[in-house]
């Protein structure tokens, strides 16, 4: 074989190798291309408002810009972080899950022992008189029932009764219970009555009785002084049981109800509790405290317990409450303007969550909103993972924002705002426009009409000036 007929076939060899390279660079190519996932958009978002969410793109609604994509692999680096096992251990990063759970809010007042006015009892005249007796002589004084009060002299009640007895001679008996009847209607006890058909004789006096156990609250006679018919000479009030007018926060709405049973403590009796029950929810915000108030009725059967005696309330831990999707409270991180949570998921995987609280018993917190039954929520570590640098980012406050600067003419400021012409904002894709922005300290040192440059970061109100100078000569 001579020497051309080798260069010729030096020179096939040469470009099928080089062909089949090329084919190989090309296939290599498109198949990492088809190999790669397309990345998911979950989102469409205004950077001005991060909070409104839009299911597909276009221009915004509040800016003239275009809205965003937000990818579903940055949502998940910006939701949370991963922790290894080892460091979970490291932390001691306990979790509980979110469950059901019968929550009774703890409730505790202070209040002082009243009487109960249901059992208090006014003892009238029953005719004008005179008192000619006062067995009870100061106000206060204990009473046994059926213990003698007072004796009136009742002169007026001797024409009706010798009438009646006049009449019983005649021996007609619809006369006699007509004349019966009329003396009952002067209110003439049957007491009386019947002392007048056994002697035959006006009987002119009445011995006042008290008709249950207590003490005299008032006492409006003296012996020996005229009294008219209704008017009142006793008050009688009863120790078993008393009243107790708590008041209470209006946010403890929820934590009283009508039959609700509670337990009163007094340092008079240590150790030793009271029993009563929520009687009636009153219907009137009390005014000067602007607070609830509930009357409560406790027992008092040995009389231990006085009107004026200071009292601890607390609802009985026994009772049962409404069933709430509940959280350990230790699991709870409150920041003050928002309440949060660090959910683990998978994987040693940690997202953080905003919650809205209800009520608190128990070591618990009820979840209105932001969890469902059986989430798993870190108890113990969640600070320690706070204070991690590098997991500061996954929380929702505190978080590590990403500041942009740019330049721009101040057209309006308020306390709280200011509007600003500016350039384009490369990093955010945003081209020349005027719009507001929120101030984090009131009252900067420029004017309307100066050329300034600014920087601010993004959050949930929008954009939020972090610097704002006037622009130096020659600066750009």
């Amino acid at each position: 074989m001579n020497s051309k007929s080798l260069s010729l076939i030096a020179l096939v060899v040469g470009a099928a190798l080089a062909g089949g390279y090329w084919l190989g660079q090309q296939h290599h190519a498109t198949s990492t291309a088809t190999d790669q996932p397309e990345r998911k958009v979950l989102y469409w978002y205004d950077p001005m408002v991060p909070g409104q969410r839009f299911d597909k793109p276009g221009k915004s609604p509040f800016m003239d810009m275009e809205l965003q994509p937000r990818y579903a692999d940055e949502a998940a680096d910006q939701a949370g972080v991963s922790i290894s096992p080892r460091q979970q251990q490291n932390l001691g990063i306990r979790t509980a899950r979110a469950e059901m759970r019968e929550l009774v809010a703890p409730f505790t007042a202070y209040a002082t022992v009243q009487n109960d006015e249901r059992s208090s009892e006014i003892i009238p005249a029953p005719a004008s008189g005179v008192v000619e007796k006062l067995y009870v002589r100061a106000p206060l004084q204990a009473v046994k029932k059926g213990e003698p009060l007072a004796q009136l002299w009742i002169p007026e009640w001797t024409a009706a009764q010798q009438e009646y007895l006049a009449v019983r001679l005649l021996g007609d008996s619809a006369l006699t219970a007509a004349a019966r009847e009329r003396l009952a209607l002067q209110f003439m006890p049957e007491e009386i009555i019947r002392r007048v058909e056994r002697s035959g004789k006006p009987q002119t006096r009445l011995v006042l009785r008290a008709g249950r156990d207590g003490y005299v609250a008032k006492l409006e006679t003296r012996a020996g002084a005229q009294v008219s018919a209704t008017a009142p000479l006793f008050e009688l009030a009863s120790l078993d049981p008393v009243w107790v007018v708590v008041d209470y926060p209006q946010s403890q709405a929820q934590a009283l109800r009508q039959g609700a049973t509670v337990t009163a403590t007094t340092e008079s009796y240590p150790g030793e509790a009271f029993n009563g029950k929520v009687s009636e929810l009153l219907p009137a915000l009390e005014s000067t405290t602007r607070t609830l108030q509930a009357r409560i009725v406790i027992a008092n059967p040995d009389q231990k317990l006085r009107p004026g005696m200071y009292l601890a309330i607390n609802r009985d831990a026994q009772e049962a409450g409404t069933p709430r999707l509940a959280i350990p409270e230790e699991s709870l991180i409150e920041t003050g303007s928002a309440n949060r949570v660090l959910v683990a998921e998978e994987d040693g995987f940690f997202r953080a969550v905003n919650v809205k609280t209800g009520i608190r018993g128990d070591g618990w917190v009820e979840i209105t909103s932001g969890l469902d039954e059986g989430m798993k929520v870190v108890t113990s570590g969640q600070f320690l993972i706070d204070s991690e640098a590098s997991l500061r980012s996954a929380l929702p406050e505190g978080a590590i924002k990403t500041e942009y600067q740019g330049t721009g003419v101040v057209e309006a400021l308020e306390n709280n705002s200011v509007t600003l012409s500016h350039g384009p904002i490369p990093a955010l894709k945003w081209g020349a426009m005027t719009m507001d922005f929120a101030l984090k300290t009131a009252q900067p040192d420029v004017r309307p009409g100066d050329k300034v440059q600014f920087s601010f970061t993004m959050n949930d109100d929008g954009a939020v000036i972090t610097h704002l100078a006037p622009l130096k000569e020659g600066a750009q």
